[in-house]
C-alpha cells in the first residue's frame, strides 16, 4: 500500500489485547452503576447547598463560593519532587474528611518504576517551549 494514500490513525491507541475492543458505550456508561449513582446525588446535594445558602446569605454568596473555588482548583506547585496537593480547594470544599477508594490503594509514587519529575522539562512543556508529556514518570 502506498504511504501518501494512507491515513494516519489518530485517537485511542489502546492494547487490543490488554484493554479489548474499545466501544462508544464504554464512553457513555459508568463502569458501574453506583458510580453514577453517587455522582447524581452529590450533584443533587451540592445544588440544594446552593440553594441554602442563597436564601440565606444572599444571591451573590454561591456565586463566590464557585469562583473562590476556580481559583483555588487553578492553584498548582511547579511540576518536581513535591506533587500539587490541593489542600486549600480540599479545606474549602470539605472533602478531608472523606475516605476514598484512591486514599487507600495503590500510590503511583510508590512504585519501583517511579522516575521522578524532571522540573526543567516540566516548566518547558507548561510553557510551550518543550513538547510531550510533562513528566514521564515511568520507565
Amino acid at each position: 500500500m502506498d504511504p501518501a494514500k494512507t491515513i494516519p490513525l489518530e485517537g485511542r491507541t489502546d492494547d487490543l489485547l490488554r484493554f479489548g475492543i474499545h466501544g462508544v458505550k464504554s464512553d457513555i456508561i459508568e463502569p458501574h452503576p453506583l458510580q453514577s449513582a453517587r455522582r447524581s446525588a452529590k450533584q443533587t446535594q451540592d445544588e440544594m447547598k446552593k440553594k441554602i445558602l442563597s436564601n440565606t446569605y444572599g444571591a451573590v454568596f454561591p456565586m463566590k463560593m464557585e469562583m473562590d473555588r476556580q481559583i483555588l482548583s487553578k492553584f498548582q506547585r511547579p511540576p518536581g519532587a513535591v506533587p500539587s496537593s490541593f489542600v486549600g480547594l480540599e479545606a474549602f470544599t470539605g472533602t478531608m474528611e472523606e475516605f476514598g477508594f484512591e486514599d487507600y490503594l495503590n500510590d503511583p509514587r510508590e512504585s519501583e518504576s517511579y522516575r521522578p519529575v524532571d522540573m526543567h522539562h516540566g516548566m518547558e512543556v507548561r510553557l510551550g517551549l518543550s513538547k510531550g508529556p510533562p513528566c514521564p514518570s515511568f520507565m
